[in-house]
């Protein structure tokens, strides 16, 4: 498969104002342009109003623990080149998306410990609507600007409502697809409707019928937010170690 071409060596060091400004700890310095990796990963992560102060530590924390369990380590290390890399991205409605942490490439215990650590010292935002469409565009940018090879493009959507906001969530799944893109999804069934409306389907058959897509595409569906945790650990051996299973499964 003909490789992508890839960003300039210059474009490397840009991290978020935040970790650069505030000295926070940053994590593994990204790899040199030239590098291949496994998976690229993005993690897009739903911040809108729905998902409430708890629900976003819960919510966090289960990306932090995830990432640095043994058995997710020993799924990125079994792969031929031995290490993926990830970008973290939060996103509500239309208008807001941001790159949280910015391209990592984790290939060790140590560098996912990284990873965990600031992903912790992170500020979080919370904004009203949810645009999972808009979520995805922003996570094709991410893709176009990864700094690494790879032959798997992942965007790993997690969020607790439908699209409300922005284009149709379809359309830009399709055009995911079209690139060579897989969408897997994480969806947390909570009970508590979505601006005072409820769903006109389940919502893990929402992301089945309107949100995943491409070769392989799976949705991992978390009962809760505390559930939520499992969920992305048994999602994230799966997309990374690139395994087959069921389309739906439930933590």
């Amino acid at each position: 498969m003909r490789r992508r071409s890839l960003l300039a060596a210059g474009g490397l060091a840009t991290t978020t104002g935040w970790m650069a400004g505030a000295g926070l700890l940053l994590p593994p310095t990204p790899a040199r342009a030239t590098e291949a990796v496994d998976v690229l990963l993005v993690l897009a992560v739903d911040v809108s109003r729905s998902v409430d102060e708890d629900e976003a530590k819960l919510q966090r924390e289960g990306y932090r623990a995830a990432m640095t369990d043994p058995r997710v380590v020993e799924a990125v290390r079994g792969g031929a080149m031995g290490g993926i890399a990830v970008t973290y991205v939060e996103w509500a409605g239309a208008e807001y998306q941001r790159q949280l942490l910015p391209w990592t490439r984790i290939a060790s215990q140590g560098e996912a410990d990284s990873w965990s650590a600031a992903l912790a010292e992170a500020p979080r935002a919370s904004l009203s609507w949810t645009s999972i469409s808009g979520a995805i565009d922003f996570s094709l940018r991410m893709l176009a600007e990864a700094p690494f090879e790879a032959t798997r493009r992942v965007i790993d959507v997690s969020g607790d409502g439908v699209n409300n906001s922005g284009a149709p969530v379809e359309q830009l799944r399709d055009q995911a697809v079209a690139q060579g893109v897989v969408i897997n999804g994480l969806p947390i069934l909570n009970d508590r409707p979505s601006f005072g409306r409820r769903p006109a389907l389940p919502l893990d058959q929402y992301y089945a019928e309107s949100v995943i897509g491409g070769d392989g595409a799976f949705l991992v569906a978390a009962e809760d937010f505390e559930a939520f945790g499992m969920a992305v650990r048994r999602k994230l051996i799966r997309e990374i170690a690139n395994l087959s299973g069921p389309v739906r499964e439930y933590a």
